[in-house]
């Protein structure tokens, strides 16, 4: 049996209960980890495919069953999880985005930058020189996502006049 999800799909309705809450952003779920006999929580913001947090979560005074969700640990939860999705988008700008700054032609400082879009079925780069005391752009060429950007390579690149790297 399959159900048909959208926008006013009741997964997304805020809900308070002890092993699940959820607002209009997130849903925290106290789940049995799997890993020992104890209880974990997962953080899921809406929309996305996978938990963006999952930890270990605090046990009841029965020392069976899991202690119950409440406000102040739901936003605890939130402002974790984001933080956590903040930090990997934040890596992940830095694995696609780099730049070096390199003197070059008459003790000229030109910024060069590598910029990877990943694609699975056809990922590209751009590598593009700036002129470092007024952020103009000098030239801008194709290369490979593979190329590596460093001191040496950016000056190799711009003492080629620019030539697309091979």
């Amino acid at each position: 049996m399959t159900e048909a999800t959208d926008s006013t799909d009741s997964d997304t309705l805020p809900l308070q209960e002890p092993r699940l809450w959820r607002d209009g952003q997130w849903t925290a779920r106290v789940i049995k980890n799997e890993e020992d006999d104890g209880w974990a929580v997962e953080m899921t913001r809406h929309g996305d495919p996978e938990p963006a947090l999952v930890g270990p979560w605090t046990m009841g005074r029965d020392k069976k069953n899991p202690k119950p969700l409440d406000g102040p640990a739901f936003s605890t939860l939130v402002k974790t999880a984001a933080e956590v999705i903040r930090r990997h988008e934040q890596q992940l700008h830095a694995t696609l985005n780099k730049s070096v700054t390199v003197t070059a032609q008459g003790d000229r400082r030109i910024r060069v930058a590598l910029s990877i879009v990943p694609d699975e079925d056809n990922p590209s780069a751009t590598l593009t020189a700036y002129d470092d005391a007024d952020d103009s752009e000098l030239a801008s060429v194709n290369a490979s996502p593979a190329f590596r950007l460093t001191a040496t390579s950016a000056s190799a690149w711009i003492e080629s006049g620019y030539a697309r790297p091979r």
